[in-house]
């Protein structure tokens, strides 16, 4: 091999190992750039094995967080701590104690080695309830393995509680059926489960869980009371109800005028043109649909207890419930509470959905009052900008409103539209007063809503 020769393959040798990693991005690169060789390959294999052993270490830390307790956390200290003070200071009894401490750690890892598999099934009677009705549930457990189930417990959470359950001794496709009850004193979404399998050594130093099922929720609705259809309203339909307002162009015939200029030829009565000899047109009664709003306080300062945001809560859903059963348009309106760290209010109410009485009922039941969610001015003021063509508007709120505040609230509807102010209280005397505008119904039970909008209906 000439000279020739002998350069261009030291110079092929030399640029493959110098542009190899060129235009590369990996981790290597960003490790030793376009370094090769023996001291290059260490490096990063040791870095390797370093990223494998703290993903490694870092998954065992959060297993060993879940299942050791804080006593057991407290033993895994001491034992140490004994055995260097004991042997360094010859005290003997801190030796034994040690020992005791390291006994019991390993015979309660014994606890985490098998795990029995279950076939659990978690189920409830009804998802929706009212307050105060009864709504239960089953946890059914069945042992797949070919071995005698033994000394197992299971835990199913729900909401702020827990049920604990202590499993029989199971054979092979044995099962076990229990049943639980729902607290329903409230009003609310309530978390049920996942049902899960409890493995935990006597002295209470590891405990390790396993989830067998999915959560499932109870949605507890607002208490509601039928109330009279209300067919008042401003909105035209063809399906909707006469009223006393007149027009040219309608369904239901009232009467004959003379013509007018501006009059359209169409509605000319021709027949009683040709024996009175005037032009004479027909009248008719604009029929209507109400497109009724419901505007609920969620402001901590409109109410003075919470029995009578509950109340508010439970005519919010008895008028929404009862428009959607008359097929009305209907729009329930909640006010949206301003962010803690927000540089400024936030004017926005939040739709709950009317497409069904239970989707309805469901968001009433998760919804909470806030400090700094809109009051009810406020509320009556988004409401009426962002929802188009309201007939009859229901203001909900609670007693610390008073009456300057209701007027204030009405006063944001266009007019013609109907308000009506719902103050829920109590402690007060029912009755209804009407302000400039208003009607105001102070309600002390839910019964008298019903009451009173039929006394209005009837009037």
């Amino acid at each position: 091999m000439n000279t020739r020769t002998r350069t261009r393959a030291l110079t092929r040798s030399l640029g493959d190992s110098a542009f190899a990693t060129e235009g590369l991005t990996n981790a290597r690169t960003r490790i030793v750039g376009a370094r090769t060789g023996l001291l290059a390959d260490a490096i990063v294999g040791s870095v390797r094995i370093f990223r494998i052993a703290r993903a490694a270490m870092g998954t065992a830390g959060q297993h060993l967080a879940a299942v050791v307790t804080p006593v057991g956390w407290a033993l895994l200290l001491l034992v140490p701590v004994g055995f260097l003070t004991g042997y360094g200071f010859g005290w003997i009894e801190l030796v034994v104690a040690a020992w005791a401490g390291l006994v019991l750690l390993c015979l309660a890892a014994l606890y985490l080695i098998s795990s029995a598999p279950l076939d659990v099934d978690l189920s409830l009677v009804s998802v929706r309830v009212a307050v105060g009705d009864d709504a239960s549930g089953h946890v059914v457990v069945r042992n797949p393995r070919r071995v005698q189930l033994r000394g197992a417990n299971l835990e199913v959470p729900m909401g702020h509680g827990l049920i604990e359950i202590a499993l029989p001794p199971l054979a092979h496709n044995g099962q076990y059926r229990r049943e639980f009850a729902v607290p329903t004193v409230r009003r609310g979404v309530v978390p049920i489960g996942p049902a899960r399998s409890i493995r935990a050594d006597p002295v209470g130093l590891v405990r390790r869980e396993q989830s067998w099922t999915q959560t499932a929720s109870l949605f507890v609705h607002p208490r509601t009371v039928a109330i009279p259809s209300m067919s008042s309203g401003l909105v035209r339909d063809l399906e909707g109800n006469p009223t006393r307002d007149l027009s040219t162009s309608d369904m239901s015939f009232h009467a004959l005028r003379e013509y007018q200029p501006g009059d359209e030829r169409r509605s000319i009565h021709w027949k009683s043109t040709a024996k009175t000899g005037v032009h004479m047109v027909r009248q008719f009664e604009e029929t209507r649909r109400s497109h009724l709003l419901v505007a609920l306080s969620l402001a901590n300062g409109d109410y003075a207890t919470d029995d009578e945001f509950e109340m508010a809560v439970s005519v919010a859903a008895s008028l929404g419930a009862r428009a959607i059963r008359d097929t009305r348009d209907v729009t329930v309106a909640v006010s949206a509470a301003t962010p803690e760290f927000a540089t400024r209010k936030v004017f926005a109410v939040t739709p709950l959905p009317t497409l069904s009485r239970a989707r309805l009922l469901d968001a009433l039941a998760a919804v909470d009052r806030a400090a700094a969610a809109l009051a009810i001015v406020d509320v009556a003021r988004v409401a009426s900008d962002q929802v188009v063509g309201v007939s009859v508007a229901f203001l909900v709120c609670g007693s610390p409103v008073n009456s300057s505040q209701l007027r204030a609230a009405s006063a944001k509807f266009p007019p013609g539209v109907e308000t009506v102010a719902i103050v829920c209280d109590p402690e007060s005397v029912p009755g209804v007063r009407a302000l400039a505008g208003l009607t105001v119904f102070t309600i002390g039970y839910l019964e008298d809503l019903k009451a009173f909008l039929a006394r209005s209906a009837a009037a």
